[in-house]
């Protein structure tokens, strides 16, 4: 039966690509790469001969429904990698995953390289629980938006992964929205170069600003929330309709006014108070 390999691939150390992720490589029939140039080098490297076509973001709908049909009538076996860690997490993959379990395809995993494990893993940040968020938004206004997400999430360890010119500016924004917050950012994790960075947010915001390389190399930062303070709450649970109820009624806001004011305060996403404001707008309509 045709099956989708779920390939990790190394973050930076070819000597962390596994010996099962070689030999699945070899046995299939096709290979998905988000930059074909890239991965070229790697199945060199390991004298992989299987034939590869690109799958990036930019293709990933249409090419997911054209591999499936062939994994369908040709009965093929793929495997499917990114750049670099684990498909599908803050990269490509999703869809085709996706695609691939409702129609019945096997999808088998393999474990490997991944910036996100590997970061929680040496941060000294407790991980029972934590929220990945991946990349956060570049625009100033989402960006301090899905901060007060943060802060008023109850979990309080969290992992973001950032690119080399904002990271300055994201921990800037951290301190401001947590300024007692615990963090470990890794840079360029098993390269050569890879450093850590830890400790309270000013600490590491002064490091980072000494290191002269700080603009190269990827970021993954872990850290915990110290701020985050347990809202007192009635016997029941105020839901987003009450919450976006009580603004319009008590500060005589327009509908668009409380849902602005509720993504502002962090209270929920933009699309859930979206959502909800749909809603109440039908409500108000038939009443």
């Amino acid at each position: 039966m045709s099956k989708l390999y779920v390939v990790p691939t190394p973050i930076g150390n070819l000597g962390d690509m596994t010996k099962r992720a070689i030999e699945t490589l070899n046995s299939c029939d096709l290979i998905l790469a988000e930059d074909t140039r890239h991965t070229q080098k790697l199945l060199n490297h390991f004298e992989v001969k299987t034939k590869m076509i690109s799958y990036h973001k930019f293709n990933e709908k249409q090419r997911s429904e054209e591999i499936i049909q062939r994994i369908s009538d040709e009965g093929i076996n793929v495997a499917l990698l990114t750049d670099a860690g684990t498909p599908c997490i803050s990269d490509p993959g999703y869809e085709l995953v996706k695609e691939a379990r409702e129609n019945g395809i096997e999808v088998i995993g393999l474990t490997g390289a991944s910036a996100l494990t590997t970061a929680i893993s040496i941060s000294g940040i407790e991980a029972y629980e934590l929220v990945f968020y991946g990349f956060l938004p570049r625009k100033k206004g989402e960006l301090d938006n899905a901060l007060k997400r943060v802060l008023n999430n109850p979990v309080k360890t969290f992992v973001f992964y950032e690119s080399p010119k904002r990271i300055l500016n994201l921990v800037e924004c951290i301190k401001v929205h947590m300024p007692n917050s615990t963090l470990c950012v890794c840079k360029e994790l098993t390269k050569l170069h890879e450093r850590t960075f830890y400790g309270n947010v000013e600490s590491v915001l002064e490091q980072l600003r000494n290191h002269g390389e700080a603009e190269k190399g990827e970021y993954v930062i872990v850290g915990c929330n110290n701020d985050y303070v347990e809202k007192e709450v009635s016997d029941y649970q105020v839901s987003l309709y009450g919450i976006l109820f009580d603004k319009i009624i008590k500060n005589g806001y327009t509908l668009k006014e409380a849902v602005n004011e509720v993504v502002e305060e962090g209270i929920a996403s933009k699309n859930e108070t979206y959502k909800a404001s749909l809603e109440i707008k039908k409500f108000l309509e038939n009443y």
